[in-house]
């Protein structure tokens, strides 16, 4: 009971004082519109994509979020189209986030292979606390089931915008997106105020092909990948790469910046090493992805995390053909 006291005053002190928090996505190539508004319609047709995360398990009632989206690619309008939405639920005291959003992006060629995509995004995010799940002092004082604290909690909505561009062929791809351009406030506490700052991400990949040889054969690729991003004063770098053994798919990732000790702390920045194993078929994808910490927090008191991604894409009829041409980015969300 002390602990998850101890926990919820310091989910409450965090949320609070912080700018905000944001969902990360070990496997950030498997939500591509989450990671970035350009890459809806990035598919044959449709795809419906689901990710779901529990970061640090050992912890009371850990970090769980979810993300669920559907893109379609219009080739009349030469468009992507697509919708989003998250939720994500952290700590004792049951602190929830909510956040829906349309998105549209633009393809038009530069070259033969060539694609560049323009994107918007905008939406509505909303967040509240579950004052019931807390426990005060007083209730463990006098061993009640109540407590006599008055705190003001509002569940607070807010609008949301972003914004992106993709640029990618068969082998690389390059894009950057910018979330929360409005900055918009999220503080659940009547009197005060928690802007959330905006986010700005960099991202790209590349895609090796080996074949000839009496070992090799297509779909024996290498794909290594990075996505940098930067809000208010923090910054982190993923980098890693996937190797695909038509239909195995396994990967190493690294997250941090060590060599960049910001924020005054005298520590690596530095937060995880993370192993990834899936499958993908033509139309269906799926990974499960597992943090091991290396940062200060060590792994026996958070037990990493936990991460599974599912996908799975497809064209009517009409559009098979058509969309068997298009040019879809080196790494196949």
């Amino acid at each position: 009971m002390n602990i998850r006291t101890v926990i919820a005053f310091l989910a409450l002190l965090v949320h609070a004082s912080a700018f905000g928090q944001a969902t990360q996505f070990t496997q950030f190539y498997a939500a591509p519109s989450y990671l970035n508004p350009a890459f809806v319609g990035t598919t044959p047709q449709h795809r419906l994509s689901a990710n779901y995360r529990n970061q640090w398990p050992a912890l009371p009632r850990s970090w769980v979020a979810y993300n669920f989206a559907y893109d379609v690619y219009v080739p009349e309008l030469n468009s992507g189209f697509g919708f989003i939405a998250t939720h994500d639920r952290a700590g004792t005291g049951a602190l929830r986030g909510n956040s829906v959003a349309v998105q549209y992006a633009y393809e038009f060629a530069i070259t033969r292979e060539t694609v560049i995509r323009p994107a918007i995004q905008v939406g509505y995010g909303n967040r509240n606390i579950n004052f019931s799940d807390l426990t005060f002092s007083d209730q463990l004082i006098r061993n009640a089931g109540t407590s006599l604290e008055e705190m003001v909690f509002d569940p607070v909505s807010y609008f949301d915008a972003a914004a992106g561009f993709l640029v990618f062929n068969p082998r690389f791809w390059i894009g950057s997106a910018a979330h929360h351009i409005n900055q918009p406030n999220e503080s659940i506490w009547a009197d005060r105020e928690g802007i959330i700052p905006m986010k700005i991400s960099l991202h790209g990949g590349y895609r090796f092909s080996f074949s000839g040889g009496p070992y090799k054969r297509d779909g024996n690729d290498l794909v290594v990948a990075m996505n940098y991003k930067q809000q208010a004063d923090f910054s982190q770098l993923d980098l890693g790469a996937y190797y695909e053994l038509d239909p195995i798919v396994l990967g190493l990732w690294y997250r941090g910046l060590p060599f960049i000790k910001s924020n005054g702390y005298n520590y690596p920045n530095q937060d995880a090493i993370a192993v990834m194993a899936g499958m993908t078929t033509e139309s269906f994808r799926f990974g499960y992805s597992y943090d091991i910490t290396i940062s200060t927090l060590s792994l026996g008191s958070t037990a990493g995390a936990h991460e599974i991604s599912l996908a799975y894409q497809w064209a009517s009829v009409k559009n098979i053909r058509a969309a068997r041409k298009r040019v879809i980015p080196c790494a196949k969300f």
